[in-house]
């Protein structure tokens, strides 16, 4: 029978291992999308990938107290599982509701912040030239364009050709990092939800094996 100890047992050992697995991915995910804007300061990404630590040190004490069936183990991994499915869905839901005027205003934020090494490699990495505007002869606080406007007209015969600006392909490496962050965090939250769900009934069934200390 599936509702018995054994399988309420071997089914919260299961999910944990999940656990481990999903805090290593949003732990990928996390990295790859601050790898993926480069420039931008993505403090809710950051979340993300703090939760995903979180997790798997979380899951660590699961499996123990679930190996176990150790009655204050359950507890607080309960307790601790509960507020992280309660942290990350919060940031989750701040991810997926990120609008393009948001976007801008995170871009715009980490382009000032940067030294000029990082804009010449934004710039030689999306072939584009400043933030909102081009800029051809570069100052402290610019990078200059002339060594990209090189590869960006390269055949063209226009005297003033130049690459266009970066921001609008930050937009979209910005926009899919948070997507991508927040939908994963989404749907993984729940699976937290479920966790606590199993453990309380878990937590709550009697050891078969009859010991003192197995039930309280």
């Amino acid at each position: 029978m599936c509702g018995g100890f054994t399988c309420s047992k071997n089914a919260l050992i299961a999910l944990n291992i999940l656990y481990v697995m999903v805090g290593f991915l949003l732990i990928g995910v996390g990295v790859y999308a601050r790898a993926a804007s480069i420039v931008t300061n993505l403090p809710i990404v950051g979340g993300i990938l703090a939760c995903g630590i979180i997790l798997i040190l979380i899951s660590i004490l699961g499996l123990a107290g679930a190996v176990k069936h150790h009655q204050v183990m359950l507890f607080f991994y309960m307790i601790i599982l509960f507020l992280l499915f309660l942290i990350q869905f919060s940031i989750a839901s701040s991810c997926l509701a990120v609008n393009s005027e948001q976007q801008q205003e995170f871009a715009e934020e980490g382009w000032n912040t940067v030294p000029a090494s990082m804009h010449k490699q934004v710039q030689d990495t999306f072939l584009c030239c400043g933030f909102n505007s081009t800029n051809t002869t570069g100052t402290s606080a610019e990078a200059s364009c002339d060594l990209v406007n090189k590869q960006c007209c390269a055949g063209s015969f226009d005297s003033n050709c130049q690459c266009p600006p970066c921001l609008p392909k930050l937009e979209d490496k910005i926009n899919y990092a948070f997507k991508l962050c927040g939908g994963l965090g989404i749907f993984f939250s729940f699976t937290e939800f479920i966790g606590v769900w199993l453990t309380v009934r878990y937590r709550n069934q009697k050891d078969p094996r009859g010991l003192p200390s197995a039930f309280l």
